[in-house]
């Protein structure tokens, strides 16, 4: 796994100093998509506006199909950071939907049921449950695989002056980092401690990759190393103009634009 984190970082840190024109479309997949994500295996999950989700290999080859995306409502984000479990995040509902690799309905989870009313944000946890930031109640909340709270912070109201109103939460290096595009980043620890703030703001599509931040602004790609506080920018004109979400994961860019999903590689003559 150190091997695969180390081949993806110097992938990052070549697409930061790349040329937009550099970066080679290698294929397109789908039509009238909503949004994707991509695990660290590298499989594809599309979210058409229909309402369907579908599982692609790292190649676009067809895996499975889960067909009751709109049950619980609008989908709010989806969560494929463990290769194994898929989370489909129904904020408006307070629901989450836990899917197996193949994509079935293994459970589901009502924060309601646990008096989280407002859950706002939620990922993967490092033993195989679920994060939930509960703004509400100003916490994170650690969930078992059967939706009951095992553990929780103290109240952000409390720890900081201002607490988060995230709109991103990823567990990732034995930290919790939670993002607010207003407000900034905040890592804490599995006992809720705050180890990190970073006012860097208004950012999107917000990745933890190894030991820097991701992101972007419009059409600018943005990292942020946290250990030496390393901030870079790189302008990516025409590549990311008009699109909807990017992900970076194994060694592609992924652009989704106009309902197509983009994947993209750098030239050949770039990785020598």
């Amino acid at each position: 796994m150190k091997a695969l984190a180390l081949v993806f970082s110097l992938f990052v840190h070549a697409v930061l100093f790349a040329q937009s024109d550099s970066i080679r479309l290698e294929f397109t997949i789908g039509e009238q998509l909503n949004d994707f994500a991509v695990d660290n295996l590298g499989n594809i999950f599309l979210v058409s506006e229909s309402g369907q989700l579908k599982k692609l290999s790292p190649k676009g080859d067809s895996i499975a199909v889960f067909n009751d995306v709109r049950r619980f409502g609008k989908l709010f984000s989806i969560d494929v950071s463990n290769p194994l479990k898929v989370l489909l995040f129904y904020k408006d509902f307070g629901t989450v939907v836990v899917l197996d690799r193949m994509l079935n309905n293994r459970n589901i989870i009502d924060f309601r049921k646990q008096n989280i009313m407002q859950a706002k944000a939620i990922g993967q946890s490092y033993d195989n449950g679920v994060w939930v930031y509960d703004e509400l109640d100003a916490k994170l909340k650690r969930l078992d695989d059967n939706g009951t709270v095992i553990s929780e912070t103290a109240d952000f109201r409390v720890l900081i002056d201002a607490p988060p109103s995230p709109v991103y939460l990823v567990d990732a290096n034995r930290l919790v980092y939670l993002y607010d595009p207003e407000k900034g980043l905040i890592a804490l620890d599995y006992f809720g401690t705050i180890r990190n703030k970073v006012a860097i703001l208004g950012w999107t599509d917000v990745q933890v990759i190894g030991n820097r931040i991701l992101g972007r602004k419009g059409k600018i790609l943005v990292s942020y190393a946290l250990n030496s506080m390393d901030l870079r920018e790189q302008d990516m004109k025409s590549l990311l103009q008009g699109v909807k979400k990017i992900q970076l994961a194994m060694d592609h860019l992924y652009c989704l634009k106009d309902g197509v999903l983009q994947v993209y590689t750098l030239s050949n003559h770039d990785q020598k």
